[in-house]
């Protein structure tokens, strides 16, 4: 080839490439071989994340800091230790992972303790419960709203300041014997519920759990509406008031001690559902779907290792990991029958979306009324 001729296909070259947009790839790059995986596992097609470049598209010098800090700090509970993050960790090899478990209030109070003492025990803090109400009047918190990724997150699913954002939302619903349950006196409102005559004679369980099923109807649907529904439920259908837990529960309608249970968790009943147990979740509209919220502490030692954690953690690939779990996902276009657990019953209702600061404000009002019906007295 002679110099005029590879002089103007260079040019040529160089021009087509000029032609693509700023931060448009000319081709995707490769997925992660864990990513992959996932996706196999999953039953998901690949094209699920075609824009997932894009949505991983941080700060040019996030990534330089990110190198530099090296490591990040991981505060979780036992069950988010079981969610993968190889795919992170190929995707950014200079980031070492380190998970510290413990149970949520021990995680939680102790790391506002440190932070009022002048320590800061880790970067990414998951599910802070009541604690994160102290943690923000204490300026703990950093903003996320530089994240890339917080506008993929359904606007009920963060806080209205950047200082939390949920990583995945748990839904409470019906937890039914698939046995013994015929689906049509399944009720299609919460309202219909005690309607039903089937519901009546002791085939209702009920556990003492309002803060994770009530609490969202009451945001929602108002005190006088979620009032007459309480009353109603327990002086019509008289269900049976068991002192066993949330699984414990769901257990027992599994076993047939009762038809049905309230309230029944999406990811406990998918999981009992998995060892062949006769459960299954039905969701009455509106469902009460509730927060787990994911923060970043204020003078975390990598707080740029952080930010692309979170980052990476709202994206489609963060959150299909999650899938592990069995909980809802929070990203705007993964509400769709085939990423949520149970779909069926879920997609296309109306959601009561609920956070801890709902609950800190709404229960001392609920309490009382609920505690007076599961008493039985008038």
């Amino acid at each position: 080839m002679d110099a005029k001729r590879f002089v103007t296909l260079s040019l040529l070259a160089a021009c087509l490439v000029l032609m693509v947009e700023p931060g448009q790839a000319l081709a995707a790059s490769p997925l992660p071989k864990a990513t992959v995986e996932m996706l196999d596992k999953l039953k998901l097609s690949p094209d699920i994340l075609s824009d997932i470049d894009k949505e991983l598209q941080v700060p040019a010098d996030w990534i330089e800091r990110a190198k530099k800090e090296g490591r990040l700090i991981f505060l979780v509970p036992p069950t988010s230790g079981e969610v993968s993050t190889a795919s992170f960790e190929e995707r950014y090899p200079f980031i070492k992972v380190e998970k510290q478990i413990s149970s949520t209030r021990t995680r939680a109070i102790k790391t506002l303790v440190a932070y009022k003492a002048g320590r800061v025990l880790g970067d990414v803090l998951e599910s802070a419960g009541d604690a994160i109400v102290e943690l923000k009047k204490s300026n703990a918190l950093v903003d996320l709203r530089d994240v890339p990724t917080w506008d993929t997150v359904l606007g009920e699913l963060k806080d209205p300041d950047g200082l939390w954002v949920a990583q995945t939302a748990s839904i409470y619903c019906m937890g039914y014997n698939t046995k013994l349950v015929n689906t049509a006196n399944l009720p299609q409102k919460w309202e219909d519920l005690p309607t039903i005559p089937a519901w009546k004679n002791g085939n209702l369980g009920l556990v003492d759990r309002p803060n994770n099923w009530i609490v969202g109807l009451w945001k929602l649907k108002g005190q006088a509406w979620t009032t007459q529904f309480m009353t109603r439920l327990f002086t019509e259908l008289n269900p049976q008031r068991r002192k066993e837990g949330q699984t414990a529960t769901l257990q027992l309608t599994g076993a047939g001690e009762f038809h049905a249970n309230i309230p029944a968790s999406q990811s406990a009943t998918f999981k009992m559902a998995e060892t062949g147990s006769p459960v299954s979740l039905h969701c009455p509209d509106p469902v009460p779907t509730n927060v787990s919220e994911e923060i970043i502490l204020r003078g975390a030692p990598h707080p740029y290792a952080a930010k692309i954690y979170v980052n990476w953690t709202l994206s489609k690939e963060g959150q299909l990991a999650r899938q592990a779990l069995h909980y809802a996902p929070v990203h705007k276009d993964l509400q769709r029958k085939e990423f949520i657990r149970y779909g069926d019953t879920i997609v296309g209702k109306q959601r009561a979306f609920f956070d801890i600061n709902d609950e800190i404000a709404l229960l001392p009002t609920i309490s009382p009324i609920w505690q007076k019906l599961w008493l039985g007295q008038k």
